[in-house]
């Protein structure tokens, strides 16, 4: 790396002359060309990545790969969903949805989006397409709201106006109380369709109590299943148990914002935070507990012990992989990555990383975890959520009030 100090940059400067066979120059106005670098340096600081202006090429363990900024004139982007032709459906955390087009053109708000409480980590959150969403135009979508008694997660379900310009026949799926009075954090809110055409939804523990996540009687820190139109599918573990919500597939989740169908296995596979430490991927099973708050590969943020201090327990299941405090990275949007564009990532769980900021990829086999590589670290960009484009390309949407969709190309 060449030092660009100013009193270098002359010496570099009369050096090249040299070479060219020129007498060497004296600078008479060093104290000029010291500020002009000085100002070029805070400049450059301020500036985006180069890989904003003109893509930046970057090699990974498998693959190496472009990196530009395909869209911006984002706030806050949160979930993404890829519709049929190939545009992009977005939510962004204030309370508004956007199509994001093939060549990167960001749309004026939807029409007709419910309003969402746009508090602390609320507002407007995870969208998924239905699987016959080509014929049906249904779009559901997730929020944090405020009701009578408090804050709470929102399921809606809506059409997509033929223009594409607002929704239509929104109607209210699901609210996973009982609403919290104290606290605007931890609404979970990642939707995914199963191979069995159900609807799954994440919700968070909501911080405030964390022994919610262990109520049964309690949406709160679970992943709920649900069909289409709403209902409980017979099959659901605790359906016909008076002590227990119906709704409930699996609970002890302390903030699930990752949801995906492994597309080879066709099971479910969940990410969460922890506290300090203590993320988890996890392998998700009917009825099945995950532990939090009762154990935890992390700590609680003072660092006392979660729970009686262990990772593990009878009756509990333990995650895919888990991260120790100083290796956590605040896991967000997950997708797995099926396509031919990168042929070496095959087989990958893509994880959006928010702190440390990144992008995960967990190589897997079957239902298993078998490698980590981490990418774009060094950007200090917090990623929120990743999809994989028609195309095969990577799409990841930033954390950020300027937020933009960056896209991995081979």
């Amino acid at each position: 790396m060449p030092d660009l100090r100013p009193a270098s940059l002359a010496e570099a400067s009369n050096a090249a002359r040299r070479r060219c066979g020129e007498p060497r120059r004296r600078s008479r106005r060093p104290a000029l060309e010291g500020t002009i670098l000085l100002l070029l340096a805070g400049l450059l600081a301020l500036a985006p990545p180069a890989f904003a202006q003109r893509g930046e090429v970057v090699r990974s363990e498998r693959a190496a790969f472009r990196v530009t900024t395909f869209a911006t004139g984002l706030e806050y982007p949160w979930g993404a969903a890829v519709l049929p032709d190939g545009r992009l459906l977005v939510t962004e955390r204030p309370g508004r949805m956007r199509l994001v087009g093939r060549d990167g053109a960001v749309s004026a708000p939807l029409a007709d989006v419910p309003e969402v409480l746009a508090e602390s980590q609320g507002g407007l959150l995870g969208i998924a397409l239905t699987p016959d969403f080509a014929t049906s135009r249904e779009v559901f979508f997730c929020g944090a709201v405020l009701v009578q008694r408090g804050a709470l997660t929102r399921l809606w379900r809506a059409r997509l106006s033929p223009d594409m310009a607002a929704l239509t026949d929104v109607a209210v799926v699901l609210d996973a109380g009982p609403p919290q009075f104290v606290g605007r954090n931890h609404f979970g809110c990642r939707i995914v369709f199963g191979r069995d055409g159900h609807l799954y939804l994440s919700t968070g523990e909501r911080q405030v109590d964390p022994r919610r996540a262990q109520d049964l009687a309690d949406l709160a820190g679970k992943v709920i299943r649900l069909t289409r139109d709403g209902r409980v599918p017979r099959d659901n573990p605790f359906a016909g148990r008076s002590d227990a919500r119906p709704e409930i597939w699996s609970y002890g989740h302390r903030h699930p914002q990752g949801l995906a169908v492994n597309p080879w296995t066709g099971s479910l596979w969940e990410a969460e935070f922890g506290a300090l430490g203590g993320d988890e991927v996890n392998l998700i099973r009917p009825g099945r507990n995950y532990g939090w708050p009762l154990v935890s590969h992390g700590l609680n943020y003072d660092r006392s012990p979660v729970g009686n201090g262990h990772r593990s327990a009878p009756g509990i299941e333990d995650p895919l992989a888990a991260w120790e405090p100083g290796r956590n990275f605040s896991p967000s949007g997950i997708a797995f990555y099926d396509a031919a564009a990168f042929p070496g990532w095959r087989g990958s769980l893509f994880v959006a990383a928010l702190n440390a900021p990144g992008l995960v990829r967990l190589a897997t086999e079957g239902d298993r975890v078998v490698g980590e590589e981490r990418l774009l670290f060094d950007r200090r960009i917090r990623m929120r959520d990743v999809v994989v484009a028609a195309d095969g390309s990577l799409l990841i949407l930033t954390d950020e009030r300027q937020g933009r969709v960056l896209r991995l190309t081979p």
